[in-house]
């Protein structure tokens, strides 16, 4: 007779099972999926909940990135083999939540993984409706200011023109959430933040609220504006809508105190003003410098590429794009010689605005290789021909190879 082998249950299945009969029993809660080793570092975590659709019950997966949020959602058994695929590869840890129990998976270097069943820390399954009103980190039915500023009406609504604008402004909140977090700013630490040529304030004020309902303990955010008319509106507008910390003054990069900041930000500075806001975020020592360039003109007449590249930079427009990304990357390569790690990435759809792009700078918490970035930003500037860079010159450092030492 044929003997029939069974496969003994591992670790991973016994949790999948019991997510299959909380799903069945309509207990399930949320399951949390972390410990990401996969190929793309910039992933942090997957959290999983239960929403209904049109199309029915389904399964919604939110992969948190360092700097953005995607969801999809699946049909049950798609979810689970789908987590079945991930959880011990490119996942490390696994925490479900029901109504009957908590179970936590661990894989472990060079030991067998192993399922903890705990106790239940929720009494009622998660709510399922999917809500058709998007949800925003900043909620235009209960922050005044944007009425004041001109993005939404009374009614909270969004005014006609200001899509865009309001779409920036949740975008930017996104983002900040990921950097403040892998920061590591402790939550009781009352953060300083100066937004550097602030503008009208959208998102000074945006930032502003975030942190007063976010941290544990008061932060002080200050604008710095060099037109006197949008600093007394924005003064005005912050002690009508009740913000005690948040401050507005007329000044520049160079005139803005940043005397204890943890936080600079300058979005849509001008050409080398952007080398200016970053070297004085370096100089102040802050933890995270967050920039948004805007026009790069400094470096256009310097680019001398390789004759290869000679016949296609002859036109104007891919000359233009060549060097927005030399400076951005030389910026970059900069920062991380000055001990930051950099991200450069994609701040908002190009549809809605072409100033797009992003650079964060989070302190290393690693040992700078001074010569190994060093090699880098040297080797970059000498492949396009670059002798000068405004950021280079504030912080001091040489593009061209250091002269050898006499014999």
């Amino acid at each position: 007779m044929p003997v029939s082998v069974r496969k003994m249950a591992t670790a991973k299945d016994n949790l999948l099972h019991l997510l299959g009969e909380a799903l069945r029993e309509e207990s399930f809660v949320k399951l949390t999926v972390g410990g990401y080793r996969g190929r793309d570092h910039s992933v942090k975590q997957l959290f999983v909940r239960p929403v209904d659709l049109r199309e029915g019950r389904r399964l919604s997966f939110v992969w948190r990135y360092a700097t953005r949020d995607v969801t999809k959602n699946f049909p049950h058994d798609e979810a689970l083999a789908l987590l079945d695929d991930i959880i011990g590869t490119d996942f490390r840890t696994a925490h479900l939540f029901t109504t009957r129990l908590t179970a936590q998976l661990e894989f472990r270097e060079g030991r067998q993984p192993r399922l903890i069943e705990g106790k239940p820390a929720h009494a009622t399954a998660a709510p399922t409706s999917h809500d058709r009103v998007k949800q925003h980190r900043i909620d235009p039915r209960e922050s005044s200011w944007l009425e004041k500023l001109g993005v939404t009406a009374a009614n909270g609504t969004v005014m006609k023109g200001m899509e865009a604008k309001f779409r920036q402004i949740n975008k930017f909140i996104e983002v900040l959430e990921h950097l403040l977090s892998d920061v590591g700013f402790p939550e009781d630490k009352p953060l300083k933040v100066v937004d550097m040529g602030c503008g009208k304030g959208y998102l000074t004020f945006a930032a502003a609220e975030f942190l007063q309902r976010t941290r544990q303990t008061p932060s002080m955010v200050n604008g710095v504006e060099s037109r006197a008319e949008l600093v007394s509106l924005c003064n005005g507008v912050a002690v009508e809508c009740g913000f005690k910390n948040l401050r507005f003054e007329n000044g520049t990069i160079e005139s803005a105190s940043l005397e204890q900041c943890d936080v600079v930000l300058a979005l849509h500075a001008c050409d080398t003003a952007t080398d200016d806001a970053i070297a004085r975020g370096v100089q102040a020592g802050a933890s995270l410098i967050i920039v948004s360039p805007c026009c790069h003109k400094e470096l256009r007449q310097q680019l001398r590429p390789p004759p290869v590249l000679a016949g296609v930079l002859r036109h104007g427009i891919l000359l233009e794009r060549c060097a927005e990304f030399v400076t951005d990357g030389l910026r970059a390569a900069l920062l991380e010689c000055a001990g930051y790690d950099t991200r450069v990435f994609e701040f908002i759809a190009s549809e809605h605005t072409a100033k797009n792009l992003m650079i964060a700078a989070l302190k290393s918490k690693r040992p700078t290789v001074l010569e190994g970035c060093a090699r880098r930003a040297r080797e970059l500037a000498k492949f396009y021909g670059v002798r000068e860079q405004q950021l280079a010159r504030r912080l001091s450092f040489s593009l061209t190879e250091p002269a050898d030492p006499p014999a």
